[in-house]
């Protein structure tokens, strides 16, 4: 469950409570489980009474999946809207942070993504003409998505988003909608200087993913007395997560892992709900 977090609830109590007698009204015939925070599943009724357990657990899936494989690594699963970095130390996960609150200040979640994070969250200024510097506006005009469209980091059909405007995902719109965070257009910016300006975004883009990733791999280093594997998910995993890992660490203790090493990328696109899966699966066979 992520929907609580939504600013269609007042408190992520009233939106876990929403959200599960909504699951059971349409799922009245089927046996229902809810993903808590410590990577195991509860029934609903159990679930209502601890709201800030359920709220935003997805993380957890990941977290226990992987640490079935691993004793000692860090996850960095960058999705659509933000980067999940799960510490695992001795076959356990260690996350610092059980809450989005606590996670944030630990370092463990960073709300930056592959589609959905508005660029003036990223920076706020950019260069332009000659190393200029121009400030960019406050306005939901253009989000990471474009940015990633425009240097190849995804294709249009990897753009499920809703565009910023409401528009296309074609390479010229997204163009467009980036001139428009500092004010301008495509007729007086051309396509390679707002090619830059996308460059400079994501690599500012990585930096906000590996600020987070220096705080959870100090906090794993200090445990952990193996090397330290660093698994990249999501569908940013490329562009996103390998490059955010190069900068941590060094070879000699420090290893990257693509999880599609070990699954489908399928699965690397969608380890929550896969880890969900397997943990439920787990508890049906025990109930049995």
């Amino acid at each position: 469950m992520t929907a609580e977090l939504s600013d269609a609830y007042r408190t992520k109590r009233e939106g876990v409570e929403h959200i599960i007698s909504c699951v059971k009204e349409i799922f009245a015939d089927v046996p229902i489980y809810v993903l808590n925070n410590n990577g195991s599943v509860e029934t609903p009724e159990t679930a209502v009474l601890k709201p800030l357990d359920i709220a935003a657990a997805n993380w957890a899936a990941t977290g226990w999946l992987v640490s079935q494989y691993f004793e000692n690594c860090i996850i960095v699963d960058v999705g659509s809207t933000s980067t999940s970095i799960i510490p695992v130390i001795n076959g356990k996960v260690a996350a610092q942070g059980r809450t989005d609150l606590d996670k944030l200040i630990y370092g463990e979640l960073v709300y930056t993504g592959s589609l959905r994070t508005n660029l003036a969250t990223i920076v706020q200024t950019v260069p332009v003409k000659n190393n200029l510097v121009a400030t960019v506006s406050s306005e939901l005009f253009a989000l990471s998505g474009d940015i990633h469209l425009i240097l190849g980091n995804i294709n249009s059909e990897q753009y499920t988003c809703e565009t910023a405007d409401g528009k296309g995902t074609s390479r010229k719109e997204a163009l467009t909608r980036l001139a428009r965070l500092i004010c301008a257009d495509t007729e007086m910016l051309t396509e390679e200087e707002l090619t830059q300006i996308a460059k400079y975004i994501c690599k500012k883009q990585i930096q906000q993913i590996t600020n987070g990733l220096k705080k959870v791999y100090k906090h794993v280093k200090e445990t952990a007395v193996t090397k330290v594997t660093i698994i990249i998910a999501g569908l940013g995993k490329d562009f996103l997560s390998y490059r955010a890992a190069k900068k941590i660490g060094n070879t000699t203790d420090t290893i990257i892992m693509d999880l599609d090493k070990l699954f489908s990328d399928k699965v690397s696109l969608a380890t929550p709900a896969v880890g969900t899966a397997l943990i439920t699966a787990k508890q049906v066979e025990i109930e049995k």
